[in-house]
């Protein structure tokens, strides 16, 4: 069996570097090349499709997630493992959501990279199998993970934040094209303005909404939330 071809994309020489001798003590992988910026990444996926990336986030060109869609259109096979010191809600969130393969912070051991590896390595062996699968290999692909979720979602979110309330903030937002203020907000789901307020505060901090300001003839510009879709 070939090994599996990797792209290192890491704006950091030295850590790429490291990337690379970590994955030469790991049986079955070969490293095709390092890049380090978003740009350098696409022009050698232009030449090659790679099974698996290592990509960082903040690259000098691109954010990493903002590049994984042009990856996808150059290379929809490649499996992306995002390694980086990013924390930021809005970056994990979108890392999420375009199906990253594994999130790695920074500083890392070889054990931790080495169990992800191996991990994404299992599944790209049982990718490959043309019979049926069994309940037990779908289960490893799709693994249930109940355990490790609170029992009450309510303690993921800070004090002040109801998960039924905010449910229905961005709901309501996402059904408005224009947007909304937080005197209308509360009106429509029955809560007080400066309640609505707290819960759009706290979406723009979250990455999940953002606001635009429109200016009338008199007093102060209002303020109009929106989701991002």
């Amino acid at each position: 069996m070939t090994n599996i071809e990797v792209l290192i994309i890491e704006d950091d020489v030295r850590v790429a570097d490291v990337h690379r001798r970590f994955l030469e003590k790991i049986e079955g992988f070969t490293v095709i090349a390092c890049a380090n910026t978003g740009e350098e990444a696409l022009d050698w996926l232009q030449s090659f499709s790679p099974q698996l990336i290592l990509l960082d986030v903040f690259l000098p060109d691109i954010l990493g997630v903002d590049l994984i869609d042009k990856i996808n259109t150059l290379s929809p096979t490649s499996n992306i493992i995002l390694i980086t010191a990013a924390t930021e809600a809005h970056i994990v969130q979108k890392a999420y959501r375009k199906n990253v393969t594994d999130y790695i912070l920074k500083p890392f051991t070889f054990d931790q990279l080495k169990e992800s590896i191996e991990k994404f390595h299992f599944k790209h062996l049982l990718l490959q199998n043309n019979e049926k699968f069994t309940q037990e290999k779908i289960q490893y692909l799709w693994p249930k993970a109940a355990s490790s979720i609170p029992e009450d979602p309510q303690l993921l979110l800070p004090k002040g934040i109801d998960l039924t309330t905010m449910n229905h903030v961005i709901n309501y937002l996402s059904t408005m094209k224009g947007g909304s203020t937080a005197e209308l907000l509360g009106k429509n789901i029955g809560v007080s303005r400066s309640t609505a307020r707290r819960y759009l505060e706290f979406l723009v901090t979250q990455k999940q909404a953002y606001i635009e300001l429109t200016y009338g003839t008199v007093g102060r510009p209002e303020r109009r939330y929106f989701i991002f879709s």
